[in-house]
């Protein structure tokens, strides 16, 4: 029967009133954004007056368009995942099912106080890191990509490490005797069964990391990016990035049209996220498969 309670009624409507304001929250910003942006999609904003082909495979700079941020961004999002991913999941496994309270407490602590590090701090942490390694053992150390995307996996790898050890931690106890019932060890069930079942929660912590990861712009102002930098060759190198080229744009425009070209940047950074968000929701279809099998 449906509940005719005063409270209740006013709960779910309120419930719905949140989820309504959220998404219109979103779909007034979206429109906002291209409002101001729209005119400005074209080649040119990405390629400049540099050849789509060989702005794309590296052959010629590209000067003034973003194409350079855009892939300065990708590079700086998967480098990021494939440090924080791992390391998070396996980092809440062993929260969940290895710790003991005592250490679970003290971990957690430390999970907890990374999570609330301001951006900006881990930046100087950065910083100050190459800092000390040139006073040290690499006296040629310099910021760059790497310890960019490295300063962003410490910044998103608490999402990873909680997400994944709620999502252990909500599994119902009758399904963890399902492992030692087959005879599994401790490691058995937790890959076959535990996992699996918290794939959704866990993938999902993942998904909301690549996004951190991609519209960060305290960190990498001190870590490595500037303008102009172009297409990074490799992991050593100065890069751009989106987010900076954004707020480069909307400080420094000195026409209405670059003040345009910062909206439509907003714009492809959405639609940057927007793919990443997909590819990480397919690997996670993928691996939720393969995980039940």
């Amino acid at each position: 029967m449906r509940t005719t309670d005063p409270f209740d009624r006013f709960v779910e409507c309120f419930a719905w009133f949140s989820g309504a304001v959220v998404l219109g929250s979103v779909g007034i910003l979206i429109a906002f954004l291209l409002q101001q942006g729209i005119g400005s999609l074209c080649p040119g904003l990405l390629f400049g007056d540099t050849p789509w082909f060989g702005a794309v495979t590296g052959r010629e700079p590209v000067f003034e368009g973003i194409w350079p941020a855009v892939t300065g961004t990708f590079f700086l999002v998967v480098v990021s995942s494939l440090f924080s991913i791992p390391v998070g999941i396996a980092s809440g496994v062993y929260l969940s099912e290895y710790a003991s309270a005592r250490l679970r407490s003290v971990f957690g602590f430390c999970v907890d106080l990374l999570a609330g590090t301001p951006s900006i701090v881990m930046g100087l942490f950065g910083f100050t890191l190459v800092l000390l390694l040139r006073k040290t053992v690499f006296p040629e150390a310099r910021t760059c990509l790497f310890l960019a995307a490295l300063c962003i996996a410490l910044l998103v790898l608490p999402y990873v490490i909680r997400t994944t050890e709620t999502a252990l931690s909500a599994v119902p106890e009758h399904y963890r005797m399902l492992g030692p019932a087959a005879g599994f060890s401790k490691l058995q069930t937790i890959r076959h069964v535990l996992l699996p079942l918290a794939s959704r929660g866990i993938l999902s912590g993942a998904i909301l990391s690549v996004g951190r990861a991609a519209e960060d712009t305290a960190v990498i102002l001190l870590t490595g990016v500037v303008a102009r930098a172009g297409v990074p060759r490799s992991l050593w190198d100065k890069f751009e990035a989106l987010p900076f080229q954004i707020y480069y744009l909307a400080a420094e425009h000195k026409t209405q049209l670059e003040l345009e070209q910062g909206f439509g940047t907003a714009l492809v950074l959405l639609a940057l996220t927007g793919v990443l968000f997909l590819a990480a929701a397919t690997l996670h279809g993928s691996a939720e498969k393969r995980w039940k099998r």
